[in-house]
């Protein structure tokens, strides 16, 4: 069974676009992305998986049950950080996360603690007195302390610092350890690729590709620089460079192909420092845009 099954699930908003015909599947277990700039359907997406919002047509499950239909049955094993926060601001964080654990019938004051600890995050502030990353971690600790099956998070780091960040994906890599399954939405790449095995990528409401990380990079371009005593104008101009730079002694491109051709064209020249490395996430992102 897997833990999110979405079929030929569409929303639109009048005139303005929300998700057009989607379908994917999310595996138990897993830590899955979900990518796309702002704007490109995927808060549309969580929305109606959480039952915020209803589709016009298609359906989505979470552990086999219908978002829509059992709503109610699967918000007791889901944890959700929405991508902009908003609570009770005379409440204290403490009396915010106890009426949180309430509502989930639990009380869990260990683990409270503990993630309080770990995030930085004081508990007897008000919610008026928070900064936007101190609403974060706020919203963090709404969403796990009840050890969910499935963690939603939408745009989870926003406001958070760098350090707090990388504790926040140690905390969920243990919280996938202990069994559950994360979907996380994000347009931050380099974040998706630290933590996530498959992603799917979502361009103008439609998916446009699911893979696993690691394919993602196989798959795609190598990119190359290269200094040398002399390179003739359009050396490198063969089937597969693409981004093609020359500037004097130093030429630079994406290439995909043979890597041999490369090699073969080197090997030829008196070259003093080259550099062939995979090229960022956010690379490979918008050669699938293009």
């Amino acid at each position: 069974m897997n833990a999110i099954q979405i079929n030929h699930l569409s929303k639109s908003y009048g005139e303005h676009r929300g998700i057009e015909n989607i379908s994917f599947s999310v595996e138990e277990g897993e830590i899955f992305g979900f990518i796309g700039p702002n704007g490109a359907g995927k808060s549309t997406t969580i929305r109606t998986l959480l039952a915020l919002i209803r589709p016009d047509s298609g359906s989505a499950e979470i552990f086999g049950k219908d978002c829509m239909k059992q709503a109610a049955e699967i918000a007791k094993d889901v944890g959700y950080l929405p991508g902009e926060t908003s609570y009770y601001d005379n409440m204290t964080v403490r009396e915010l996360v106890t009426y949180a654990a309430d509502l989930y019938g639990i009380k869990n004051d260990k683990k409270i603690k503990e993630l309080s600890r770990r995030l930085g995050l004081d508990t007897s502030r008000k919610i008026s007195d928070l900064s936007l990353g101190n609403k974060k971690k706020a919203g963090i600790l709404c969403a796990l302390l009840h050890s969910p099956r499935l963690i939603i998070l939408d745009e989870p780091t926003s406001g958070l610092d760098p350090l707090i960040q990388q504790e926040f994906f140690t905390i969920l890599k243990e919280e996938n350890k202990r069994g559950a399954t994360i979907f996380f939405s994000s347009h931050v790449l380099s974040e998706v690729q630290k933590v996530c095995d498959r992603v799917a990528i979502l361009k103008e409401g439609k998916i446009i590709g699911v893979q696993k990380i690691s394919e993602l990079r196989a798959n795609s371009h190598k990119k190359i620089s290269v200094t040398a005593e002399e390179i003739p104008a359009g050396y490198f101009n063969l089937v597969g460079v693409t981004n093609y730079h020359q500037e004097s002694h130093t030429a630079s491109f994406m290439f995909m192909g043979n890597m041999g051709e490369i090699l073969a064209k080197l090997s030829v020249l008196k070259v003093h420092d080259l550099f062939i490395e995979e090229p960022a996430l956010e690379e490979i992102f918008m050669h699938y845009y293009r």
